[in-house]
């Protein structure tokens, strides 16, 4: 048996601003503990405690999961549809009794493949034999329209509302039976309805697409330049979604009045800008997070406020966790708040210190960006801007100690001085070197734990009262 996270708030800022200062940054951690490892037909999350329940047992909560395989005729070659069979089955292995499911094939349209009516049914030994069995005759031919592959999957997820809703999509090429105005909508549809982790297979597909795929849906995406590595990664996607206790979760951030947020980006675990995801009006915006298990992430938030005189003190923003209501509880849960203050100061010392997470995830954002505009550039043959911003991402892998950008970073440029970012673009790259440089540029580190000791900080575990905080505007 399990019981539902435990959700807690950090902030790590620096609340010092210089008289007539008025932008206040902030790092978010919203921490969920607590919650005890569901069962698997075949194990549970790697990380995350707990007893295990055994496969049948009733587990509160509901589930529901769908595979999308691509099925277009590329999939032939190189082992792909082979190996996408194995994925797909081993996904399935992975599900606990009880969750709802299907598996999609997607080619120039979707067609189910288990089961046979366009529904889900629930996981048990019966459906997970009849499942695999269903999988092991995918066959290959076609084309690829992702956008009508999402949103079979979005009438599947329907009926389920409550459940913690994700899916799993393989494609190893790009959309190019659809128009890139059909995806969009398709998005725009699903969005909010479920969450989505992509993987590319091999090296033809979009890196972009996917990106977009993954972002509108809240999820990750991936490369996976060999075949054979599908299972483990299909293995692990599903494990992970049978560890989300609670769906739907949303940062609710209140700013005062003439303040205006400025940006709120997701940190880690990779870098997501939710800015665009705001829903409200006035002074209270919500911001999607998705589903949660036993996990922590963190967000950078940056407000502007209105200019203050020396001493005084005022409540920069006021973040919330919240959970809607379902169906069955149409109110919703307040699951933790915290305070984001600023406080202006003639003490030159502490109005230009710099929090060191904040500094660290500045970093972090700089260095994604230089990593993609310098790929960007390279396509298009401009050598001298390649060369600037991936020696700028070099000098930033290093200060954040991002070791795997760096190392990816290595097999794109010659580095001749990696403090100062001099570097010179290699003639010959592989595809899949370049491709995976671009996908795991968003892929974030945590800050060093030393960067922790000594910063300014407040911690909240349960809901802060309202009203206003020092002199500042409630």
């Amino acid at each position: 048996m399990s019981e539902p996270p435990e959700f807690s708030i950090r902030v790590d800022q620096n609340p010092y601003l210089p008289a007539g200062g008025r932008e206040m940054h902030a790092i978010i951690t919203v921490e969920a503990t607590g919650a005890a490892t569901e069962g698997t037909a075949e194990g549970t999350a790697e990380g995350v405690t707990g007893e295990a329940a055994a496969p049948g047992e009733a587990v509160p909560g509901e589930a529901a999961e769908i595979v999308i395989i691509d099925s277009s005729g590329s999939m032939s070659y190189s082992g792909k549809l082979w190996a996408a069979r194995r994925a797909a089955a081993g996904a399935l292995n992975v599900l606990r009794d009880g969750v709802h499911f299907a598996v999609i094939a997607g080619a120039n349209q979707p067609r189910m493949i288990y089961p046979r009516g366009k529904r889900l049914v629930r996981m048990d030994a019966t459906t997970r034999e009849e499942a695999v069995s269903a999988v092991s005759t995918l066959e290959a031919a076609g084309g690829t329209a992702i956008g009508s592959w999402l949103l079979l999957a979005d009438r599947l997820f329907a009926d389920h509302r409550d459940a913690v809703r994700h899916a799993i999509l393989l494609t190893d090429g790009k959309n190019q039976h659809e128009t890139a105005e059909e995806l969009d909508a398709a998005l725009d549809q699903c969005a909010g309805d479920f969450v989505c982790d992509a993987r590319g297979v091999g090296t033809d597909w979009n890196v972009a697409e996917l990106r977009k795929i993954s972002s509108a849906l809240l999820g990750s995406f991936l490369d996976v330049p060999d075949p054979q590595d599908l299972e483990a990664d299909f293995r692990e996607m599903t494990t992970a979604a049978m560890g989300k206790r609670v769906a739907d979760v949303v940062l609710r951030v209140w700013t005062p009045r003439h303040a205006r947020l400025r940006f709120l980006k997701q940190m880690v675990p990779s870098v997501e800008d939710l800015t665009g995801r705001r829903t409200g009006s006035g002074q209270i915006g919500d911001y999607p997070l998705g589903a949660w298990g036993t996990e922590d992430r963190e967000y950078h938030l940056c407000v502007e406020v209105p200019a203050g005189d020396v001493g005084r003190q005022m409540r920069a923003a006021w973040v919330k966790l919240v959970v809607p209501g379902t169906s069955g509880d149409p109110a919703e849960r307040e699951l933790a708040a915290q305070n984001v203050l600023a406080e202006w100061t003639d003490d030159e010392a502490k109005s230009t210190r710099i929090n060191a997470r904040v500094a660290h995830h500045t970093g972090q954002s700089e260095l994604a960006e230089a990593v993609q505009e310098g790929l960007e550039a390279r396509r298009e043959g401009d050598v001298e801007t390649a060369t600037a911003r991936l020696g700028r991402a070099v000098v930033l892998a290093g200060e954040v100690g991002n070791e795997q950008i760096a190392g990816l970073l290595d097999r794109v440029v010659e580095v001749i001085d990696r403090e100062s970012g001099t570097v010179r673009l290699k003639k010959e790259v592989s595809k899949a070197d370049e491709m995976s440089l671009d996908t795991r540029s968003v892929r974030t580190v945590r800050t060093a734990h030393r960067l922790d000791e000594g910063r300014p900080r407040t911690r909240a575990t349960r809901p802060a009262s309202g009203g206003s905080a020092a002199t500042g505007e409630g």
